[in-house]
C-alpha cells in the first residue's frame, strides 16, 4: 500500500514495467488485514527504488494501479502532454513516435480518453522535440468513439519514411468543471479521474483557484470557499503545493472521504 499517493508515484510503477503512463491509482480496502509493504510517496519522489522506500506492516488496505500499456506522452510537462509514443510490438516492448500526417483530430480524441485525460487541446508536430524520424509505419483510422488506440483500425499499407521534426506532439485538457453555480464559472469544483469527483483542498487560496479558472477559460479567481455537507462521500484531496509545484490536478489527486468540498468563482 502506498500513503500519499498519487499519479506522479504510479507513474514510476508504470515506467518500471514498459507499461506506459499511470492512468489511475486507487486505494482499495480488503475484508481482513494481512502483511504488506507501505511505501510513503515522499520516499519514492525523493528517487529512491520502490525496495528502499518499503517497509513491513499489516494493513486490509492495498493499493490498485492502472497504466495506459500500449500508449504514453513523453517529455512533456505533465501525464497529459507529450509526445505520442506508440508500443511498436507487444512481445519485443518497445516504443515509436508517430507521424504526424498519420494522426488526426479523432485519433488525439482516443489517446486522451484512453490516458484518463480530458479532450485534445493542442495537436503539432515536434511540440516536444524527438532524437529521431518517427517509426510507427501505420497510419491510426479512428472514428474518435474508440476507449482506446489499439481499438482503432490501422492502414494496412506502410509509410517508407516521415521526416524528421514530424512527430506527434499532443496536449489534453484538464477535465474540470464547476457545477452548480449561476455560470460555467461558478460553484463546486469536481475533477474527473476515473470518475466525477468533488475537490477538497489543503491550503488552497487564490493562487491555485485561479490555476482552475484559466483552465476553464474563466478568466481568474474572485474567490475560493470550503463548504460543508451534511455526510461524508468520496472526494479528491489535492493539496496547495502540488499544484503551485506546476504539476496538474490530475497527477495531484488522491482518493479520500469527506463531508467538505470546495466552492470557486472566477471573474468569467
Amino acid at each position: 500500500m502506498g500513503r500519499g499517493w498519487n499519479l506522479k508515484e504510479a507513474n514510476v510503477v508504470c515506467r518500471n514495467l514498459d507499461c506506459g503512463s499511470a492512468v489511475s491509482v486507487v486505494e482499495r480496502e480488503e475484508s481482513s488485514v494481512r502483511p504488506v509493504w507501505v511505501i510513503t510517496s515522499n520516499c519514492v519522489q525523493s528517487g529512491s527504488s520502490l525496495s528502499d522506500c518499503a517497509r513491513s506492516v499489516s494493513s486490509s488496505f492495498i493499493m490498485n494501479l492502472t497504466c495506459s500499456d500500449f500508449v504514453r506522452l513523453v517529455d512533456g510537462t505533465s501525464l497529459c502532454s507529450g509526445r505520442l509514443e506508440v508500443k511498436s510490438d507487444q512481445s519485443n516492448q518497445w516504443w515509436s513516435s508517430v507521424c504526424e500526417d498519420d494522426f488526426d483530430q479523432q485519433d488525439a480524441e482516443v489517446v486522451c480518453r484512453e490516458l484518463g485525460c480530458g479532450a485534445p487541446s493542442v495537436l503539432q508536430g515536434a511540440l516536444y522535440g524527438e532524437v529521431e524520424a518517427p517509426m510507427w509505419t501505420k497510419e491510426f483510422q479512428c472514428g474518435g468513439h474508440e476507449s482506446a488506440l489499439l481499438d482503432c483500425r490501422s492502414s494496412g499499407s506502410a509509410r517508407n519514411t516521415c521526416s524528421p521534426g514530424k512527430a506527434v506532439g499532443l496536449t489534453c485538457s484538464e477535465s474540470v468543471r464547476l457545477v452548480g453555480g449561476d455560470s460555467r464559472c461558478a460553484g463546486t469544483l469536481e475533477l474527473k479521474h476515473g470518475d466525477w469527483r468533488p475537490v477538497i483542498g489543503s491550503g488552497w487560496t487564490l493562487k491555485e483557484a485561479t490555476v482552475v479558472c484559466r483552465n476553464l477559460d474563466c478568466g481568474s479567481a474572485v474567490s475560493v470557499v470550503e463548504r460543508e455537507e451534511s455526510s461524508d462521500r468520496p472526494v479528491w484531496w489535492i493539496y496547495s503545493n502540488c499544484v503551485q509545484s506546476g504539476s496538474s490536478l490530475r497527477e495531484c489527486a488522491r482518493s479520500y472521504s469527506s463531508s467538505y468540498f470546495l466552492t470557486l468563482t472566477c471573474s468569467g
